[in-house]
């Protein structure tokens, strides 16, 4: 059985603008674009801070999340991410009441 380490991740850049991308290691991915050595887009823009993330239990859908995020606008992408992290602590609360 495969692990859950496929993950969607987006970077908020120096500049303020947002990278997403894709990566089976969050951290080392991370640290790949603040060493210059990632994507051509955070070389110039560093350094960048990881903003959010989604684990997924396959690649594909990890990707297919990277291709849908990037069709959005600013707006949209600032929207799902603030709707995402309030979903993420409303469950982290009911949660911690059981």
């Amino acid at each position: 059985m495969e692990k859950h380490n496929h993950y969607f991740y987006v970077l908020k850049c120096a500049d303020g603008s947002l990278y997403a991308g894709y990566t089976n290691d969050l951290q080392k991915r991370l640290m790949t674009h603040n060493s210059g050595k990632g994507a051509k887009y955070t070389r110039a823009r560093r350094p960048v801070e990881l903003y959010y993330h989604e684990c997924f239990a396959t690649k594909r859908e990890a990707m297919q999340q990277e291709y849908r995020f990037k069709t959005w606008t600013r707006k949209k992408k600032d929207l799902y991410i603030e709707e995402m992290r309030i979903e993420k602590e409303a469950t982290h609360e009911h949660t911690k009441k059981l």
